[in-house]
C-alpha cells in the first residue's frame, strides 16, 4: 500500500523549462526542447523523506542527444531543493530518463535544457521553484 502511495503521491514535471533565475537562455525560432516519455516516473522519492512529509522541487540541467540519450556526464544540479537527499535522488533517477529528442524546424539537434523535478507530499501545500 505504501509503496503505490509513493507513486501515487510523486510528481515529476516532465516539460522541460527554461524559466529560471540566473540562467541565460537563447531564445530560438522553431526550436522545441527534449520531451521525456517515461511511462511511469524516473526518480525515486525517498522513503523516510516521504514518512516526513518533506517535499521539494529540484532543476537538473541535462544534455540530451540527437537519439534522445542523456549524457551523464552533462548532468548537474541547476538548482538545488536546499535537502542533499532529494537533489540526490533527482541525480539518480537521470539514468532512466527517457526523451524525444529536441527539434529545431523539424530536424532533430541536440539540446541542453533545465528539467524540474518535483517531491511532493500530498498532505503538504504544493512547493514552487523560484
Amino acid at each position: 500500500m505504501r509503496i503505490m502511495a509513493l507513486g501515487a503521491l510523486f510528481i515529476a514535471a516532465c516539460a522541460p523549462s527554461n524559466d529560471f533565475p540566473g540562467d541565460e537562455v537563447e531564445v530560438v525560432t522553431g526550436f522545441q526542447p527534449p520531451v521525456m516519455t517515461n511511462a511511469n516516473p524516473p526518480v525515486r522519492y525517498p522513503p523516510n523523506l516521504f514518512d516526513q512529509g518533506v517535499d521539494g522541487s529540484v532543476v537538473l540541467r541535462l544534455f540530451v542527444d540527437e537519439s534522445g540519450t542523456v549524457d551523464p556526464e552533462s548532468t548537474a544540479v541547476a538548482q538545488s531543493s536546499g535537502n542533499l537527499e532529494l537533489d540526490s535522488a533527482a541525480l539518480s533517477g537521470v539514468s532512466r530518463m527517457r526523451f524525444a529528442p529536441a527539434t529545431r524546424d523539424g530536424m532533430v539537434v541536440p539540446a541542453t535544457f533545465l528539467q524540474p523535478i518535483h517531491f511532493r507530499h500530498s498532505e503538504n501545500a504544493p512547493v514552487e521553484v523560484e
